[in-house]
């Protein structure tokens, strides 16, 4: 049986950026965002809440729901980023 890894702090971040991204300006709301990144919901909003502080995305409220959206600073970061975990699987190394 074969061990189970975990993901990394960079990896969930990924996960969570590469799906706002796929869901262009209408964004998506936090339920959403737990459900297809396999997070629970409270791992998914403190998750978001650091990129939202970082100025990777924006977040709106209304009365039942908060959804978020990818900005053009997040869209930049996570293209840098992807680049940067291909090369690390080039070169084989554990992220």
């Amino acid at each position: 049986m074969l061990k189970q890894r975990y993901r990394t702090e960079i990896g969930i971040i990924s996960d969570i950026l590469g799906l706002i991204m796929d869901c262009g300006r209408s964004g998506m709301i936090i339920s959403s965002i737990a459900r297809r990144a396999n997070l629970s919901h409270y791992t998914a909003i403190e998750k978001c809440q650091k990129l939202t502080d970082l100025g990777l995305m924006e977040s709106t409220s209304n009365d039942k729901s908060r959804t978020f959206v990818i900005t053009d600073k997040g869209i930049q970061f996570f293209q840098q980023l992807q680049k940067f975990l291909n090369i690390i699987q080039e070169v084989k190394i554990r992220y």
